[in-house]
């Protein structure tokens, strides 16, 4: 059995999301998985990942729209404000999103769908270096 953890930094520009899908996939070809799962996890609390499509980008910018909309900045109810107006709201875009994923590998490659691509959502509205770590295990 295989298995191996990697971890790489994404920096960000800003609330938006990133694609890391090829990042990923080389760690998994790199590491000679044939069969089993990779787990990609996100190393942060306003920040976090989501398997979402990859082909059509106002796609993403309806993702974009609906965070906007459930978890707005600066809300007069908003306490946790240390970091500023979008302290709270990146924290609690990421619970309704998620810190990992988890994704089979078959034939040596991540079993994505056509249109799937794993992209890490920053919330913050400022710039910031993300650490993403990789674990793959199998044979």
């Amino acid at each position: 059995m295989i298995a191996k953890t990697e971890s790489f930094e994404i920096r960000t520009r800003g609330r938006g999301s990133y694609e890391i899908t090829d990042e990923v996939a080389r760690f998994v070809a790199a590491s000679g998985l044939r069969e089993g799962i990779v787990t990609v996890f996100v190393r942060h609390t306003s920040a976090s990942l989501v398997i979402y499509e990859n082909a059509d980008p106002s796609a993403r910018e309806d993702l974009h729209e609906f965070l906007d909309r459930i978890a707005p900045d600066g809300e007069a109810w908003h306490i946790h404000t240390a970091e500023g107006p979008d302290d709270t709201a990146s924290h609690l875009r990421m619970t309704v999103t998620r810190t990992s994923e988890t994704i089979p590998v078959t034939a040596g490659r991540m079993a994505l769908g056509t249109w799937q691509g794993i992209f890490l959502l920053e919330h913050r509205l400022v710039p910031h270096r993300r650490e993403i770590v990789v674990a793959v295990v199998g044979n």
